[in-house]
């Protein structure tokens, strides 16, 4: 080989070597729009931070975001780039702004159940027609499409065949204990956290969900292809390090036994569309209000 061809490769070597320290030496600014203020974000999420800039060579600034409509504002205006979110709300940033899936974070009994007191008269979801029924926050995966869905499975149309109604766990709880509701929609970790709350009243499941999809972390798609192969890349080869430091904050404990997938795909979110189209939403460019 000719001292020509061999500076050629050599240069060539270069430039895809420094295209990759480039990558790797950038700043990934980081939000997660569950977790409310700078302070809060910093606690539950800087042990993450710190291992995953260890291992990626990323650097990572955390953006605080006041909720899911702050959060994708805030990617449409380019102020962030990596966002962890749920299913519902990735529906929405992928119908806006086209984001790109990067990761799943798996969560272990994650599914969604419809429950009324062990008292009520109520043995299947259809003796539910004519009731009010409580779902937590609107626009849930957990607490609202996927009761809802459940209810839809079993012929009770949405608004038409019960009343739906959103109240806060604690609040629900109460008003079902009083009467004004039959029932509620929520996820395994909320009725674990009533049991706890109302030791001396007993919930009964009328029925279980299937496992939902996963909260994950979506990429801008600004963001150059090589950095998100990075991030993706980190999870599939650091995953162990990367959940040690995410459920090492209690905050975090619904990670707890989970994991990442990083060949997760926006086929896998159909589910949810389908979800929204039960309670009547057939557009995803909007949050549920």
């Amino acid at each position: 080989m000719n001292s020509m061809i061999k500076a050629g490769l050599l240069a060539v070597s270069m430039i895809a070597g420094g295209a990759t320290l480039a990558a790797a030496q950038e700043t990934i600014r980081f939000a997660v729009t569950d977790i409310d203020g700078l302070e809060a974000l910093q606690t539950e999420m800087g042990p993450f931070k710190d291992v995953f800039e260890k291992v990626s060579g990323l650097k990572v600034e955390l953006f605080a975001v006041s909720g899911r409509t702050v959060a994708v504002e805030a990617m449409a205006a380019d102020q962030v780039d990596f966002v962890l979110t749920g299913p519902a709300e990735y529906v929405v940033f992928n119908a806006r702004l086209q984001a790109v899936p990067v990761v799943t974070w798996n969560r272990p009994d994650y599914f969604s159940s419809v429950a009324v007191l062990d008292s009520s008269p109520a043995q299947t979801v259809a003796d539910l027609k004519g009731q009010k029924i409580s779902f937590g926050e609107i626009g849930s995966t957990s607490q609202h499409l996927a009761p809802a869905t459940l209810l839809a499975e079993a012929g009770l149309v949405y608004g038409t065949d019960y009343e739906p109604v959103f109240l806060k766990r604690n609040v629900a709880m109460e008003a079902m204990i009083s009467g004004e509701i039959a029932a509620i929609g929520l996820n395994q970790t909320h009725i674990m956290q009533i049991g706890e709350k109302f030791p001396d009243q007993k919930l009964r499941v009328l029925v279980n969900g299937p496992e939902l999809p996963n909260d994950i972390l979506l990429a801008s798609p600004t963001v150059k292809p090589e950095v998100v192969d990075i991030v993706r890349k980190t999870f599939a080869e650091h995953g162990d390090e990367l959940l040690a430091a995410v459920v090492s904050q209690e905050a975090n404990a619904k990670f707890i036994g989970g994991g990442f997938t990083p060949d997760v795909t926006d086929a896998d979110y159909d589910q949810t569309r389908k979800m929204y189209e039960n309670v009547g939403v057939t557009e995803f460019s909007e949050f549920l209000e």
